[in-house]
């Protein structure tokens, strides 16, 4: 049975590839000597990794991180596995395996890991210092190791714990980062994010990895004016309604109308990423004007007071997602409020 094609969706997550090019570019620039690679994890911070990957490769990026193994077979569509790194690791054979077949490289981040890419008979990988957030990577005093010594490592890589700040974590970290550095053979050396980035030409060594900045994250202040919006999320009427005093709006019965009110309800709720934390101070937009969010969210729609806008059904109100403000406004971090981004948008770019 052949199905036609479906309706038209109520909601649309815009993509601007030029932007996120631009914003890549951008961060090259800032990485001074060192070359940009690129977070492609969880789905391209979920923006989708088909749409952001092509843009990123035209920009000129080579070298693209993941976190699962899941994740690789998405980007094997694009380019080759030597590009892509799995910042997880290697948890058991199978895995090692799946490496060495699909020629993606690893990050090594315990002793175990080295051993068992050891006993799969090694190759290229990179390797992870714990240079003080304690997640993953081997300790400093394990990297001489016999196990570490005999990896053939591409990239000896550390991470930030609070680049976004103004920390004494960040020198701890790097003179930590440094001090391993003379144990280990390494064609490069990677320790900053796109916060990283900001912190000066001592974080950058040969390889920045951004992720947040290039999809329109401002992690710091510094990267205001570099950093271009990328997502725009558009979500249509469902349907209008004239609102009398006393009347509620949503679960819980918590917004009460105080006058006669024209209320609209739109088709996007938590189930899309938009949680109930944005009923208080959230708002749409439509023809220039706010229309505040009333009543709680729910898992597919929310309600907005239309005021004087003449909003009618299958208008389509645009959902601000400029991501320090919308993070500012919300209380959800700029990391979330992309990877949150439900499957059910129409994803355009």
């Amino acid at each position: 049975m052949t199905l036609p094609e479906p309706p038209p969706a109520s909601l649309r997550l815009g993509i601007d590839k030029a932007a996120l090019a631009d914003n890549w570019r951008a961060l090259g620039r800032l990485s001074g000597a060192a070359e940009a690679g690129a977070a492609v994890k969880a789905d391209g911070y979920g923006l989708g990794v088909d749409h952001v990957l092509p843009a990123l490769l035209e920009a000129g990026a080579r070298q693209f991180f993941v976190a699962h193994w899941s994740e690789v077979v998405d980007l094997l569509k694009h380019v080759p596995g030597k590009q892509v790194s799995v910042l997880h690791g290697i948890r058991n054979a199978d895995e090692a395996a799946y490496a060495k077949a699909t020629g993606t490289v690893p990050v090594i981040n315990s002793l175990a890991q080295a051993h068992r890419w050891n006993e799969a008979g090694g190759g290229t990988c990179h390797l992870m210092i714990d240079s003080g957030i304690n997640r993953l990577g081997i300790a400093p005093d394990e990297a001489g190791d016999p196990a570490i010594q005999a990896l053939r490592v591409d990239t000896l890589m550390s991470h930030l714990a609070s680049a976004d700040e103004d920390s004494p974590l960040n020198e701890r970290q790097l003179a930590t980062f440094r001090d391993v550095v003379p144990w280990v053979q390494a064609r490069q050396l990677s320790l900053a994010n796109s916060a990283g980035i900001a912190l000066g030409a001592d974080y950058h060594f040969d390889l920045t990895r951004p992720g947040l900045s290039l999809y329109g994250g401002v992690p710091r202040p510094e990267l205001a004016e570099a950093i271009r919006p990328v997502v725009t999320v558009e979500a249509a009427v469902l349907q209008v309604r004239n609102l009398q005093p006393g009347d509620v709006v949503g679960y819980n019965a918590v917004w009460r109308a105080q006058k006669p009110t024209r209320a609209a309800t739109i088709s996007l709720g938590y189930a899309d990423g938009i949680l109930r934390c944005w009923a208080q101070g959230g708002a749409l937009q439509h023809g220039g004007d706010q229309l505040p969010i009333i009543g709680r969210v729910s898992m597919d729609m929310v309600v907005v007071d239309c005021g004087e806008n003449d909003l009618k059904e299958g208008d389509f109100c645009n959902f601000p997602y400029g991501l320090p403000q919308a993070a500012e406004l919300s209380g959800l971090s700029q990391y979330e409020l992309l990877t949150l981004l439900g499957k059910r948008f129409l994803r355009q770019s």
